[in-house]
């Protein structure tokens, strides 16, 4: 018996628009241009993928471009004022061309954290240069610090590294104030005679209102030395407990950080951390560089103190988170017992003495006299007082 074909019997309208888009499907199959190598490699499904993704990119409306460029900015703003490393300004501009215009806006660029300026001495380039280049022109008090003190201390150009921390300085940027402090009292960049130990004072003053610790460290040991200042010994106390408990307060408010060990000081025991709430009882972790430091200490650590083959005799500051060099020989003070160290400032003297000088400082030359001249006249030598860590000449 024979039946009819199924083209033979009458067609509904859904069922011709099926059957006719089919019929596209079949003759667009046939149409199909032919794989290249690459991607035929690849294989099919993913380059039907991709035909697919951009058929949809084509048809569907692109709702980032109607949004206005001041709304992306604001947006921008507030990204990169919370981003954790260079990274996350970098994703963004390399995402599309009107992500990379907008990310380097001025106002988005004013606005750049200190983590997102923390360029490595490894990776530094010319590109690196003119970024905070141009974050420092876009009013970037962070940016004018980091730049300044890479160009005073790494490139050697004094005049522009002192200008942009001056900018800085002048929008009370504590960092920059104190920077700008040990300068004057080191005579940095110039002679010895340059050294202004009442413009020092000032300056560390005013990084002290504004809460440096280090500031009122350093405040504190020149009031109670008389240095640059008229002694008091009373007032510098009152300054060194302010930065005790001004370095406590920021321990216990970082989230980061890890919880504080309380427990009593023992009187020969070294324990991990720092050692500056050591007369209160408690124990705090090292206080970590400012990115402007821990690029210092690496541009030296590859290259030396100056920089540079002919400077073999300059020095870097003892302490390890500092990484400030010498800018002339014999610039930097060294400690009066043992003198195999020297510091940029008081405040890295104390540093370093809470956290590691304090076990490794010995008189071992006075010591070696002292026993020679009491054995001669048979007496008992006497116990040698290193005064603390507070002495250094």
């Amino acid at each position: 018996m024979r039946t009819r074909r199924g083209l033979c019997y009458p067609r509904t309208q859904w069922e011709a628009h099926w059957r006719s888009s089919e019929e596209e499907e079949r003759m667009s199959r046939k149409r199909r241009r032919r794989l290249p190598p690459g991607e035929a490699a690849v294989g099919r499904k993913d380059f039907g993928w991709k035909m697919a993704t951009e058929a949809v990119s084509e048809d569907s409306p692109d709702f980032f471009d109607g949004l206005p460029d001041d709304l992306v900015v604001s947006i921008l703003c507030k990204l990169i004022a919370s981003a954790t490393s260079p990274s996350d300004l970098i994703s963004v501009l390399v995402t599309c061309k009107r992500l990379n215009r907008l990310g380097l806006n001025p106002l988005v660029l004013h606005m750049a954290s200190v983590k997102s300026l923390a360029v490595r001495a490894k990776k530094w380039s010319e590109s690196a240069h003119r970024f905070l280049k141009r974050c420092a022109d876009a009013g970037n008090l962070e940016a004018c610090y980091i730049l300044g003190m890479i160009r005073f201390y790494c490139l050697q150009n004094r005049g522009s590294g002192a200008s942009l921390m001056a900018r800085a300085a002048m929008g009370s940027h504590a960092a920059a104030l104190y920077s700008l402090a040990v300068i004057q009292f080191n005579g940095s960049g110039g002679a010895k005679g340059d050294k202004d130990l009442r413009a020092g004072v000032a300056l560390c003053a005013r990084a002290a209102f504004l809460g440096h610790v280090d500031a009122l460290r350093e405040l504190g040991h020149c009031l109670q030395d008389g240095y640059g200042v008229r002694r008091n010994i009373a007032e510098g106390r009152r300054f060194l407990v302010q930065a005790n408990a001004r370095e406590l307060a920021a321990v216990l408010k970082s989230s980061a950080a890890p919880s504080v060990a309380w427990h009593h000081h023992r009187r020969h025991a070294l324990v991990s951390g720092c050692f500056l709430l050591s007369d209160f009882g408690c124990n705090v972790p090292a206080p970590k560089a400012h990115p402007a430091n821990r690029f210092m200490v690496e541009w030296f650590a590859a290259r030396g103190p100056g920089g540079g083959p002919g400077d073999e005799g300059l020095r870097l500051c003892s302490h390890g988170d500092c990484g400030r060099p010498e800018t002339r020989r014999h610039e930097f003070r060294r400690c009066s017992v043992c003198g195999a160290v020297n510091y940029c400032s008081r405040a890295c003297q104390a540093l370093h003495w809470k956290l590691a000088h304090k076990a490794e400082c010995a008189p071992m030359g006075r010591w070696l006299e002292a026993d020679a001249v009491y054995a001669a006249v048979g007496g008992a030598p006497p116990e040698v007082d290193n005064g603390g860590g507070g002495a250094m000449y």
